[in-house]
Protein backbone atom coordinates (compact mmCIF):
# COMPACT_ATOMS: atom_id res chain seq x y z
CA UNK A 1 0.00 0.00 0.00
CA UNK A 2 1.77 3.19 -1.32
CA UNK A 3 1.74 6.47 1.64
CA UNK A 4 -0.54 8.77 2.07
CA UNK A 5 0.30 11.67 -0.05
CA UNK A 6 1.69 14.94 1.63
CA UNK A 7 -0.88 17.24 0.41
CA UNK A 8 -3.69 14.87 0.30
CA UNK A 9 -6.94 14.68 1.47
CA UNK A 10 -5.64 13.57 5.18
CA UNK A 11 -2.67 15.96 5.18
CA UNK A 12 -5.61 18.59 4.72
CA UNK A 13 -7.92 17.33 7.21
CA UNK A 14 -4.98 17.41 9.75
CA UNK A 15 -3.94 21.06 8.89
CA UNK A 16 -7.62 22.32 8.81
CA UNK A 17 -8.46 20.85 12.56
CA UNK A 18 -4.75 22.27 13.62
CA UNK A 19 -6.55 25.73 12.27
CA UNK A 20 -9.72 25.69 14.06
CA UNK A 21 -7.72 24.99 17.44
CA UNK A 22 -6.23 28.81 16.46
CA UNK A 23 -8.91 30.71 14.84
CA UNK A 24 -12.18 29.28 16.01
CA UNK A 25 -15.00 27.18 13.86
CA UNK A 26 -16.74 28.94 12.30
CA UNK A 27 -17.40 27.86 8.79
CA UNK A 28 -16.17 30.15 6.40
CA UNK A 29 -18.12 31.32 3.11
CA UNK A 30 -15.50 31.77 0.86
CA UNK A 31 -11.48 31.21 0.77
CA UNK A 32 -9.79 33.70 -0.68
CA UNK A 33 -6.20 33.73 -1.94
CA UNK A 34 -4.44 37.36 -2.16
CA UNK A 35 -1.97 37.25 -5.55
CA UNK A 36 1.36 39.43 -5.68
CA UNK A 37 0.45 42.75 -4.04
CA UNK A 38 -2.65 42.49 -3.52
CA UNK A 39 -2.14 41.52 0.56
CA UNK A 40 -4.17 44.67 1.66
CA UNK A 41 -7.03 43.04 1.58
CA UNK A 42 -6.12 41.37 5.04
CA UNK A 43 -6.13 44.92 6.22
CA UNK A 44 -9.75 44.65 6.17
CA UNK A 45 -10.43 41.52 7.60
CA UNK A 46 -11.85 42.15 11.15
CA UNK A 47 -11.19 40.15 14.06
CA UNK A 48 -8.33 38.40 12.26
CA UNK A 49 -6.27 35.27 13.57
CA UNK A 50 -2.90 35.29 11.37
CA UNK A 51 -0.56 32.14 11.39
CA UNK A 52 2.82 31.87 9.23
CA UNK A 53 2.55 29.75 6.56
CA UNK A 54 5.17 27.61 8.83
CA UNK A 55 2.71 27.16 11.40
CA UNK A 56 0.33 25.73 9.20
CA UNK A 57 0.95 21.83 8.90
CA UNK A 58 2.25 20.68 5.54
CA UNK A 59 2.81 24.66 4.25
CA UNK A 60 5.90 26.13 3.90
CA UNK A 61 7.16 29.25 4.48
CA UNK A 62 6.30 32.01 1.26
CA UNK A 63 9.69 33.57 -0.18
CA UNK A 64 8.37 35.74 -3.11
CA UNK A 65 8.34 39.72 -2.08
CA UNK A 66 4.99 40.57 -2.19
CA UNK A 67 3.59 37.80 -0.68
CA UNK A 68 3.19 38.39 3.41
CA UNK A 69 2.78 34.11 3.97
CA UNK A 70 0.35 34.25 6.25
CA UNK A 71 -3.38 32.10 6.90
CA UNK A 72 -5.81 34.57 8.19
CA UNK A 73 -8.92 34.01 9.17
CA UNK A 74 -12.25 36.61 10.50
CA UNK A 75 -14.73 38.36 8.90
CA UNK A 76 -15.19 40.34 5.93
CA UNK A 77 -18.52 42.62 5.45
CA UNK A 78 -19.63 40.38 8.61
CA UNK A 79 -19.30 37.35 7.20
CA UNK A 80 -16.49 34.49 8.20
CA UNK A 81 -13.70 34.20 5.85
CA UNK A 82 -10.69 32.41 5.32
CA UNK A 83 -7.81 33.93 3.21
CA UNK A 84 -3.91 33.29 2.48
CA UNK A 85 -1.83 36.74 1.98
CA UNK A 86 0.96 34.79 -0.57
CA UNK A 87 0.61 30.98 -1.92
CA UNK A 88 3.17 28.39 -3.40
CA UNK A 89 4.17 28.98 -6.79
CA UNK A 90 5.88 25.57 -8.46
CA UNK A 91 8.75 28.20 -10.07
CA UNK A 92 10.45 28.04 -6.26
CA UNK A 93 10.12 24.57 -6.59
CA UNK A 94 6.99 22.76 -5.21
CA UNK A 95 5.11 19.91 -6.57
CA UNK A 96 2.07 21.24 -8.43
CA UNK A 97 0.13 19.16 -5.65
CA UNK A 98 1.25 21.64 -2.84
CA UNK A 99 0.70 24.29 -5.11
CA UNK A 100 -3.11 23.29 -4.90
CA UNK A 101 -2.76 21.94 -1.42
CA UNK A 102 -4.20 24.94 0.28
CA UNK A 103 -7.34 24.70 -1.57
CA UNK A 104 -7.74 20.86 -0.18
CA UNK A 105 -7.54 22.62 3.40
CA UNK A 106 -9.79 24.89 3.06
CA UNK A 107 -12.36 23.06 1.62
CA UNK A 108 -11.95 20.82 4.84
CA UNK A 109 -12.47 23.82 6.93
CA UNK A 110 -16.19 23.82 5.33
CA UNK A 111 -15.34 26.25 2.04
CA UNK A 112 -17.22 25.73 -0.70
CA UNK A 113 -16.82 29.24 -2.48
CA UNK A 114 -13.20 30.11 -3.50
CA UNK A 115 -12.14 33.38 -4.80
CA UNK A 116 -8.78 33.47 -6.41
CA UNK A 117 -6.53 36.60 -7.72
CA UNK A 118 -3.24 37.57 -9.13
CA UNK A 119 -1.07 39.98 -10.74
CA UNK A 120 -1.24 39.44 -14.83
CA UNK A 121 0.93 40.59 -17.43
CA UNK A 122 -2.01 42.20 -20.12
CA UNK A 123 -1.69 40.50 -23.51
CA UNK A 124 -5.16 42.41 -24.84
CA UNK A 125 -3.46 45.10 -26.20
CA UNK A 126 -6.50 47.29 -25.03
CA UNK A 127 -5.52 46.83 -21.05
CA UNK A 128 -3.54 49.32 -19.29
CA UNK A 129 -1.52 48.52 -16.03
CA UNK A 130 -3.84 49.08 -13.09
CA UNK A 131 -6.99 46.91 -15.08
CA UNK A 132 -8.94 44.64 -13.13
CA UNK A 133 -9.93 41.41 -15.37
CA UNK A 134 -12.46 39.32 -14.57
CA UNK A 135 -10.76 35.63 -14.85
CA UNK A 136 -13.82 33.98 -17.49
CA UNK A 137 -11.34 30.55 -18.41
CA UNK A 138 -7.40 29.52 -18.37
CA UNK A 139 -5.00 28.01 -20.10
CA UNK A 140 -3.08 25.49 -18.52
CA UNK A 141 0.48 25.70 -19.51
CA UNK A 142 2.26 25.12 -16.77
CA UNK A 143 2.29 21.68 -18.20
CA UNK A 144 1.70 20.41 -14.57
CA UNK A 145 -1.76 18.83 -12.99
CA UNK A 146 -2.02 18.58 -9.01
CA UNK A 147 -3.93 15.88 -9.53
CA UNK A 148 -1.30 13.40 -11.09
CA UNK A 149 -0.94 10.31 -8.98
CA UNK A 150 -3.21 8.16 -6.42
CA UNK A 151 -6.84 9.53 -6.40
CA UNK A 152 -7.64 11.11 -3.61
CA UNK A 153 -10.95 10.40 -1.17
CA UNK A 154 -13.94 12.82 -2.58
CA UNK A 155 -11.99 13.99 -5.66
CA UNK A 156 -12.84 13.09 -8.89
CA UNK A 157 -10.48 10.85 -11.16
CA UNK A 158 -11.46 13.26 -14.31
CA UNK A 159 -13.10 16.32 -13.29
CA UNK A 160 -15.45 18.40 -15.90
CA UNK A 161 -13.35 21.67 -16.79
CA UNK A 162 -16.38 23.19 -19.29
CA UNK A 163 -16.82 25.80 -16.34
CA UNK A 164 -13.87 26.01 -14.47
CA UNK A 165 -15.32 30.06 -13.42
CA UNK A 166 -18.73 29.83 -12.32
CA UNK A 167 -21.28 31.85 -14.05
CA UNK A 168 -23.12 32.78 -11.78
CA UNK A 169 -20.25 33.83 -9.35
CA UNK A 170 -18.93 35.64 -12.24
CA UNK A 171 -21.94 37.97 -13.09
CA UNK A 172 -22.46 38.79 -8.94
CA UNK A 173 -18.83 40.28 -9.54
CA UNK A 174 -19.71 42.33 -13.06
CA UNK A 175 -22.79 43.66 -11.00
CA UNK A 176 -20.80 44.60 -7.88
CA UNK A 177 -18.38 46.40 -9.92
CA UNK A 178 -20.86 48.26 -11.82
CA UNK A 179 -22.42 49.35 -8.37
CA UNK A 180 -19.17 50.38 -6.99
CA UNK A 181 -18.00 52.09 -10.38
CA UNK A 182 -15.52 50.17 -10.99
CA UNK A 183 -14.38 49.11 -14.55
CA UNK A 184 -14.01 45.42 -14.62
CA UNK A 185 -12.37 44.00 -17.89
CA UNK A 186 -13.07 39.93 -18.54
CA UNK A 187 -10.53 37.30 -20.29
CA UNK A 188 -8.52 34.33 -20.38
CA UNK A 189 -5.77 33.97 -17.81
CA UNK A 190 -2.92 32.07 -19.61
CA UNK A 191 -1.33 29.78 -16.36
CA UNK A 192 3.06 29.61 -17.20
CA UNK A 193 5.13 27.56 -14.80
CA UNK A 194 8.00 30.89 -14.70
CA UNK A 195 10.23 32.10 -13.39
CA UNK A 196 11.14 33.82 -16.61
CA UNK A 197 9.07 36.70 -18.57
CA UNK A 198 7.55 35.63 -21.52
CA UNK A 199 9.42 35.91 -24.53
CA UNK A 200 8.32 38.88 -27.16
CA UNK A 201 7.43 35.34 -29.48
CA UNK A 202 5.55 33.79 -26.59
CA UNK A 203 3.75 36.76 -25.84
CA UNK A 204 2.35 36.75 -29.36
CA UNK A 205 1.39 32.69 -28.94
CA UNK A 206 -0.23 33.12 -26.17
CA UNK A 207 -2.23 35.65 -28.27
CA UNK A 208 -3.18 33.29 -30.78
CA UNK A 209 -3.76 30.67 -28.05
CA UNK A 210 -6.62 33.00 -26.48
CA UNK A 211 -4.91 34.50 -23.39
CA UNK A 212 -5.61 37.97 -23.02
CA UNK A 213 -3.17 37.89 -19.65
CA UNK A 214 0.10 36.07 -18.14
CA UNK A 215 0.65 35.27 -14.82
CA UNK A 216 2.84 31.88 -12.89
CA UNK A 217 -0.10 30.94 -10.28
CA UNK A 218 -3.62 30.27 -9.67
CA UNK A 219 -4.44 26.76 -12.63
CA UNK A 220 -3.25 24.49 -9.91
CA UNK A 221 -5.64 25.90 -7.12
CA UNK A 222 -8.27 26.05 -9.63
CA UNK A 223 -8.31 22.60 -10.62
CA UNK A 224 -7.92 21.28 -7.14
CA UNK A 225 -10.82 23.60 -6.48
CA UNK A 226 -13.06 22.26 -9.01
CA UNK A 227 -12.45 18.43 -8.28
CA UNK A 228 -13.84 18.96 -5.06
CA UNK A 229 -16.89 20.49 -6.27
CA UNK A 230 -16.31 24.00 -5.11
CA UNK A 231 -16.66 27.04 -7.41
CA UNK A 232 -14.79 29.50 -8.56
CA UNK A 233 -14.34 32.84 -9.20
CA UNK A 234 -11.29 35.14 -9.95
CA UNK A 235 -9.91 38.51 -10.93
CA UNK A 236 -6.41 39.42 -12.27
CA UNK A 237 -4.58 42.68 -11.55
CA UNK A 238 -3.04 43.67 -15.14
CA UNK A 239 0.00 44.81 -13.51
CA UNK A 240 1.95 46.06 -16.66
CA UNK A 241 2.26 44.94 -20.59
CA UNK A 242 3.48 41.43 -21.53
CA UNK A 243 6.76 41.55 -23.12
CA UNK A 244 6.69 42.59 -26.84
CA UNK A 245 3.96 44.77 -25.60
CA UNK A 246 5.65 46.83 -23.49
CA UNK A 247 8.56 49.12 -24.79
CA UNK A 248 10.65 48.45 -21.52
CA UNK A 249 12.61 45.42 -19.08
CA UNK A 250 10.14 43.68 -17.01
CA UNK A 251 10.93 43.72 -13.46
CA UNK A 252 8.86 42.25 -10.35
CA UNK A 253 8.97 45.76 -8.77
CA UNK A 254 7.16 47.01 -11.96
CA UNK A 255 4.57 43.93 -10.96
CA UNK A 256 4.36 45.37 -7.73
CA UNK A 257 3.71 48.77 -8.42
CA UNK A 258 0.55 49.21 -10.29
CA UNK A 259 -1.28 46.93 -7.52
CA UNK A 260 -0.62 49.47 -4.76
CA UNK A 261 -2.83 52.06 -6.84
CA UNK A 262 -5.93 49.42 -7.71
CA UNK A 263 -5.62 48.51 -4.18
CA UNK A 264 -8.62 50.11 -3.31
CA UNK A 265 -10.80 49.13 -6.09
CA UNK A 266 -9.90 45.61 -6.07
CA UNK A 267 -10.67 45.81 -2.31
CA UNK A 268 -13.99 47.45 -2.32
CA UNK A 269 -14.83 44.47 -5.10
CA UNK A 270 -14.12 41.43 -2.86
CA UNK A 271 -15.65 42.94 0.35
CA UNK A 272 -18.68 43.56 -1.27
CA UNK A 273 -18.84 40.22 -3.35
CA UNK A 274 -18.02 38.44 -0.29
CA UNK A 275 -20.77 40.13 1.38
CA UNK A 276 -23.73 38.87 -0.82
CA UNK A 277 -22.43 35.55 -0.72
CA UNK A 278 -25.53 33.23 0.36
Amino acid sequence: MSAPSPFGAAAARAAAESIRRRIGTATPVAGIVLGSGLGGLAGRIADAVALPFADVPGFPSATVVGHAGQLIGGTLAGRPVIALAGRFHMYEGHDAALAGFPVRVFHALGVRTLFVSNAAGGIRRTFRAGDLMLIRDHLNLMFRNPLVGALEPGDERFPDMSVPYDRALAQQLRDHASTLGISLQEGVYGGLLGPTYETPAEVRMLATLGADAVGMSTVPEVIVARTLGMRVAGVSCVTNLASGISSHPLSHAEVLEPTTTVAARFEALVERFVGGLA
